[in-house]
């Protein structure tokens, strides 16, 4: 029977116990120093605060764990990246219970010594925890009487390939103890350490003999591995196939099941279903307050719009989103009426070299229309589009339909995420950028580098810009 491996925050279980009782004893120990009557707890001044901090400590590290998932490959990190992942991890956690204090109205009725001291303790305390841990953890690893046997099975031409991916990896869960040769007869070799001890026809007699727990197949006739995998599997092994080497593919990967069809799957950028969801409930959450600052707007825009430029105070058009899907996109108006036909006639005072258009004194806009958009106000009702999912916080541009039917085959790039209100190339002097290859070029590398903490930083960016009245002109 083969145990199928865990691929989701709670493998993690024991590191996540670890840190949460390291994050207790920090607490506990900064009581201590700052009150030196641990012992007699109902001494210590709002005891009952500092329970509820100390139950709020284990959900705070649980949720940590489990919206972040900060321990893939920790066996791996060297100690300097251990010390930055344990000081981002405590900080997080540091700022859920301020979050929890400051809601609740304790901040007032707790020590800012405790708390600091808790923090500096609870760095100090996880990253000894942590690093104790790894060396019984690496230890363990190196035991090959705790791991499974492996035997490789693969032709000539691939064998040494296999070898350097499978024999020569760290802390993994089995131990190589030979390999197959199906085209030659290279029995009593050795390749990269490992002895070779059978060919096609004599791996079965190895296996019965032996102690081999899985084999791993890495031919190039599918047919015939799939013939020696069934016969293998008969035997009770368990069974690993190649099913495509992945070198040459793009770093993002995985597999995946359509049908009776397994595929390996790549993308730009894959975001892992926890990271989605984050990303969604940002978008939700900061849509409704970009829409109460609408509701604010529309007070004093609406009387202004209606004097200056006669007509609807909302501008609506249709925009290209994800993939090419179709959306009414929503602005405040900050043109005359008219401003679609007078285009046509200013096409050749475009600034941009491509398929954008960008004219610093455009005359289709109306006197106040220049505040609005210098500020981007003219933006604020965009936040209905990120509510309801055509759009999100933060994206690339949506383009208009007109510039979408010119683009070239590797402009459809920046179309492969969900469009924002703000972006990379918004926040990357927009003002002063002129070439639209340039806005592609920023567009498709935050699509290939995008992280949660990648939007909380063009979204701080984009607050700075706005203030600054470096907006849209």
């Amino acid at each position: 029977m083969y145990k199928k491996k865990k691929k989701f925050w709670a493998k993690h279980w024991d590191v996540i116990l670890l840190d949460t009782l390291s994050a207790l004893v920090a607490l506990i120990i900064a009581l201590f120093f700052r009150f030196e009557k641990i012992l007699f707890w109902n001494v210590i001044p709002h005891e009952y605060i500092y329970e509820n901090i100390l139950i709020m400590i284990v959900f705070a590290s649980i949720l940590n764990a489990a919206l972040r998932d900060p321990y893939t490959g920790i066996v791996h990190r060297n100690k300097w990246q251990e010390l930055k992942a344990v000081v981002i991890h405590s900080f997080i956690n540091l700022c859920g219970i301020l979050i929890f204090l400051y809601a609740f109205r304790y901040s007032n009725r707790i020590s800012r010594t405790v708390i600091s001291l808790w923090f500096v303790l609870m760095v100090l305390i996880m990253f000894a925890s942590r690093i104790i841990f790894k060396r019984i953890v690496r230890m363990r690893k190196h035991d090959d009487s705790l791991k499974s046997t492996m035997l490789v099975i693969a032709d000539s031409s691939t064998i040494n390939h296999c070898l350097s991916q499978l024999a020569g990896s760290d802390y993994v869960e089995y131990k190589v103890v030979g390999c197959a040769i199906i085209d030659k007869n290279w029995v009593g070799k050795k390749i990269q350490g490992v002895p070779v001890v059978g060919n096609c026809d004599s791996v079965f007699e190895y296996i019965r003999t032996n102690v081999v727990d899985e084999v791993f197949i890495d031919g190039k006739n599918r047919y015939s591995e799939e013939l020696l995998a069934e016969r293998l599997t008969d035997l009770g092994c368990t069974v690993h196939i190649s099913l495509i080497h992945t070198e040459h593919l793009m770093k993002n990967r995985t597999i995946e099941y359509y049908g009776d069809y397994i595929t390996m799957t790549t993308s730009m950028h894959m975001a892992t279903n926890r990271e989605a969801f984050c990303k969604r409930l940002m978008d939700i959450l900061g849509s409704l307050v970009g829409l109460l600052l609408c509701a604010v707007a529309f007070i004093f825009l609406a009387p202004v719009i209606k004097i200056q430029a006669p007509g609807p105070v909302f501008f609506s058009q249709t925009r290209i989103g994800k993939n090419g899907r179709r959306f009414k996109f929503y602005k405040f108006r900050s043109m005359y009426t008219d401003a679609e036909e007078r285009k046509k006639d200013l096409m050749d005072q475009n600034e941009m070299n491509g398929l954008m258009f960008k004219m610093e004194n455009d005359p289709r806009i109306f006197p106040a229309g220049h505040f609005i958009r210098k500020y981007s106000l003219d933006e604020l009702p965009q936040f209905w589009n990120v509510l309801i999912g055509d759009m999100s916080l933060v994206g690339t541009r949506p383009p208009t339909e007109n510039e979408f039917v010119q683009y070239e085959l590797h402009h459809k790039a920046r179309l492969a995420s969900r469009p924002g209100l703000t972006g990379m190339w918004q926040v990357s002097g927009r003002s002063d950028i002129t070439d639209f290859e340039e806005v592609v070029a920023l567009d498709t590398e935050y699509i290939k580098n995008w992280s949660l903490g990648l939007d909380l930083q063009i979204i701080f960016k984009t607050v700075a810009v706005v203030l600054k009245g470096s907006g849209s002109k």
